[in-house]
């Protein structure tokens, strides 16, 4: 992927893996993954996908405070899935742009398409009593964003 300020992200490597077993408190009273639940998972695969590039939801840097408030989220869902199913989520970048990126998040329990979902987050400077501000993705975040993960797959629960 190129560092353009906004380019969709065609030529993106392999999607990360994330993986997570449905908990009993996702569920719902039919015992199926609450619709609710996979907003949770595609912030926890996010955040994974962050982590494994060295970055984080709130960094520091010699300005102040960074972080990536979510602008537009959204999920369709295609299948059920139940308590003790592991869910396989692919995280990929669909969109870098000069101020935010856009993540796509495919769901699978064992090669069957469950959901698939979209989060777009703003780089901004945070702090106390601060109201967020939209800043330029920084050159040394937009790297690291783009370059593949420093570590494989994760089974949360």
């Amino acid at each position: 992927m190129t560092a353009s300020a906004d380019h969709p992200a065609a030529d993106n490597p392999p999607p990360d893996r994330y993986r997570r077993r449905i908990q009993f408190r996702d569920t719902d009273a039919a015992g199926i993954a609450h619709f609710s639940t996979f907003f949770l998972f595609m912030e926890e695969a996010e955040h994974e996908f962050l982590r494994a590039r060295g970055l984080s939801v709130l960094m520091h840097d010699d300005v102040g405070a960074i972080s990536w408030p979510r602008v537009a989220v959204k999920c369709d869902y295609a299948s059920p899935v139940k308590f003790e199913d592991v869910l396989e989520i692919d995280v990929s970048l669909t969109r870098v742009g000069e101020k935010s990126v856009t993540y796509a998040f495919a769901f699978f329990c064992e090669s069957r398409a469950v959901a698939r979902g979209e989060i777009t987050a703003v780089c901004c400077r945070v702090g106390e009593n601060v109201v967020p501000k939209s800043i330029p993705i920084p050159e040394d975040i937009r790297a690291k964003l783009t370059a593949a993960p420093e570590r494989g797959d994760k089974l949360r629960g």
